[in-house]
């Protein structure tokens, strides 16, 4: 019997559709595993560390988070002894933030409806050293826009 021979000049090339199905896999895991509560907040902001520190039970419907700290240097060192509101990549002084307020109230109303302000929970993530008065200067600006609901951030302190 004679032998025939295939001449195939082909590439044999390797099915890439369980490589697509892992990416994607992968992809989907660490979407869902990454921690977005951070995502708003600022490492120009540190915290102040408490033992009574815990996260909330329940996450507000809506929320309104503002960072409030100073300008640093790389070693640390603060700039200025004003402290500022870093809020949409910007920096504000709290004096100046009142119409940065009343634009976020708009624009929780316009999605919400007029009640819409009164279900928004203000987040100050305020540095361990702003005075106490600069936070409640804050609070004040935020209640005379309409806000009611406020909610302070700190670290928990190991025992």
């Amino acid at each position: 019997m004679a032998k025939r021979r295939l001449n195939h000049t082909s590439v044999i090339e390797p099915d890439m559709t369980p490589m697509i199905d892992i990416v994607f896999q992968l992809l989907t895991f660490f979407m869902v595993v990454i921690n977005f509560e951070n995502t708003k907040a600022d490492e120009r902001v540190k915290l102040p560390k408490d033992l009574l520190a815990k996260p909330p039970e329940v996450k507000p419907a809506e929320e309104l988070v503002l960072n409030v700290g100073f300008d640093r240097d790389l070693s640390g060192r603060k700039l200025s002894e004003e402290p500022i509101v870093f809020y949409a990549g910007d920096k504000f002084t709290i004096n100046n933030f009142g119409p940065l307020l009343e634009q976020e109230k708009r624009l929780a109303e316009a999605k919400g409806g007029k009640g819409a302000i009164d279900e928004t929970t203000v987040i100050l993530r305020a540095d361990s050293e702003v005075p106490t008065g600069k936070v409640q200067e804050l609070i004040r600006k935020c209640q005379e826009i309409g806000y009611t609901k406020f909610s302070l951030k700190a670290i928990s302190e190991e025992k």
